[in-house]
């Protein structure tokens, strides 16, 4: 086997991620590929939703601003970005990054490999899976379904490799593969290799969210304390072609890789470590283990995998009609005994004069533990010196929504006393499920856009 390496960085790892980490990785990291991972189940079913009002949109709102601040140095390292920001329309992602490069001046041209497929709603209909959460078919869920995304694996991501290009935009593909597929494409390793895929599939999702593992989502001050988190880095590895990696990050950049930054990645979202399912293996990370091997040096081994599903999984997104709610602050003495007549005040107007049930209403006083919710980590009873009220719910029509914020801005001048940083707001909402399709009803392309220098 070869003893070449490849050194993959993480640009992003949510779609609302910072983005001058990742530039700083294009401009000193060396890299081979640059990934930016910026899709969840519900970005790309908002997604759909925009694309639905505009067909020209659907991509994700950062997919532009981040291909042109990394497109120069990444031309100058040869390093070869890859993204899932295409979300719900990558060809129009592709067109828009195309129609904004070319405005900038370029060393030379840069070739766009765009991957679609991944929206699958006429062959669900066609199919009719069952829904995973409710067990009943999608043709009987009670609200209309609005999009349907499968998750596509490597198979769909390497024809784009093959086209040599200097970016690739797709859609819904599964977080690890964006990352997996380099790995296959620079190694040549076997699509029925599980081992090596099960370790290049724990490498992508230590990658995938990005900053979590050099720190950002394992900080907590005093018990783990991490440095510099105002200019936190993105972390990058150097793997080999069977599969051992070392993940890193750059020495100039905040944050730190450990041990510990590395194991609670490993465990976030994985329901189950022996058979973590993927489009491309069922991957075991049941024996994973790390090694510091240097200052902010990780190495990784002991991931393997066995054959992958015989079916994709689908992200269905429904109608799910609309949430409003209302915030409002009280402080000073007796500031939740006010915030809490507020919240008697504005339940009553909704159900008297809105007609809103009572049971469609949430209310959560800020700062008093709502967030647990009655448990014993409840603070309620002491003495809070400011406390914020939050209403909310969802409705079938925007005019109940609305309504919502409308009672607690009220509150400003009708009582009680003291209120001040009113903030309302409304929203089409959509409603995640799952689903499961054979393989072969989906259907994956390549499109290539060539942009002049």
């Amino acid at each position: 086997m070869s003893d070449r390496s490849i050194r993959l960085g993480a640009g992003a790892g949510f779609a609302g991620d910072r983005i001058d980490p990742a530039v700083e990785l294009a401009e000193h990291a060396n890299l081979d590929y640059l990934i930016f991972e910026s899709l969840g189940e519900r970005t790309v079913a908002a997604g759909q939703l925009r694309r639905l009002q505009d067909s020209t949109q659907g991509y994700d709102p950062l997919l532009v601003p981040r291909i042109t601040e990394v497109i120069r140095p990444a031309l100058a390292s040869g390093t070869t970005v890859i993204t899932n920001g295409g979300s719900a329309n990558p060809l129009a992602g592709a067109r828009a990054v195309a129609a904004a490069l070319e405005q900038i001046e370029l060393p030379r041209a840069v070739r766009i490999a765009v991957v679609t497929g991944d929206d699958v709603a006429e062959a669900v209909r066609s199919y009719d899976p069952l829904i995973w959460e409710t067990r009943q078919p999608v043709s009987e869920y009670p609200s209309e379904l609005t999009s349907a995304n499968a998750y596509l694996g490597i198979e769909a991501i390497l024809p784009a490799l093959a086209e040599n290009p200097d970016v690739v935009i797709t859609g819904r593909v599964a977080d690890p593969s964006l990352y997996l597929a380099p790995m296959v494409h620079e190694f040549g390793w076997p699509s029925d290799d599980y081992e090596l895929l099960g370790r290049g599939t724990c490498l992508g999702h230590l990658l995938e969210c990005a900053g979590q593992i050099t720190g950002g989502y394992f900080a907590d001050p005093g018990t783990k304390p991490v440095p510099d988190l105002d200019r936190l880095g993105f972390p990058f590895a150097d793997v080999a072609a069977d599969g051992s990696a070392v993940i890193s990050k750059l020495a100039q950049a905040g944050g730190l890789v450990d041990e510990r930054t590395c194991r609670e990645q490993l465990l976030y979202e994985v329901h189950n470590p022996y058979a973590y399912l993927t489009p491309d293996v069922t991957a075991d990370f049941s024996g994973v283990s790390f090694a510091e091997v240097g200052p902010d040096e990780v190495a990784v081994s002991g991931a393997t995998g066995t054959e992958r599903p015989l079916e994709l999984k689908v992200s269905l997104g429904f109608v799910g009609g609309y949430t409003g709610e209302g915030q409002i602050s009280y402080a000073g003495p007796r500031a939740e005994d006010r915030a809490r007549l507020a919240a008697d005040i504005v339940v009553a107007r909704l159900m008297r004069v809105h007609g809103i049930a009572q049971e469609d209403l949430t209310v959560e006083l800020i700062g008093t533990g709502a967030s647990f919710r009655g448990s014993p980590g409840s603070h309620s009873g002491t003495h809070i010196p400011e406390v914020r009220l939050r209403v909310s719910g969802t409705f079938d029509t925007q005019q109940l929504a609305k309504a919502v914020g409308w009672e607690v801005e009220s509150l400003y001048t009708n009582g009680p006393a003291g209120g001040g940083g009113a903030r309302t707001g409304s929203s089409e909402v959509v409603s995640i499920r799952s689903a499961s399709i054979p393989r072969e009803a989906v259907n994956h392309a390549v499109e290539v856009l060539e942009v002049p220098a």
